[in-house]
């Protein structure tokens, strides 16, 4: 899994601007909470390129880049948690997950949606 860092929220600009093509996700990671660990591990074990070939990861480091985790919740309208899952379409978040909800298995249902519309 190849991702990209998320670091600045003139990044989120982009995203937005990106996810008319393809899919976005961003996972919001906090780097001290073992539940993110977990989540994280999780989803990279998980992730098979061939079925999220038009999704673009981004990974925020929520810890060092509080102020962009801040801008997502309030670009997306979505509440700030940590761990968090977010896939953006045309600008807007179309999936949001956290904690132990995060599952790959959903993202790959979005990924195969969003390839045949």
């Amino acid at each position: 899994m190849n991702w990209l860092k998320l670091e600045s929220i003139e990044q989120l600009q982009t995203i937005k601007d990106n996810s008319s093509e393809h899919l976005v996700l961003i996972f919001k990671h906090s780097t001290r909470c073992s539940i993110s660990r977990a989540a994280l591990d999780r989803l990279e074990r998980n992730w098979q390129p061939g079925e999220m070939n038009d999704v673009k990861p981004f990974y925020l480091d929520l810890i060092r880049y509080r102020d962009v985790s801040d801008q997502i919740a309030e670009d997306f309208s979505v509440e700030h948690e940590s761990p968090q899952v977010l896939v953006i379409k045309n600008g807007q978040s179309v999936y949001d997950r956290s904690h132990i909800d995060i599952n790959y298995r959903e993202l790959a249902v979005i990924a195969r949606r969003a390839a045949i519309y």
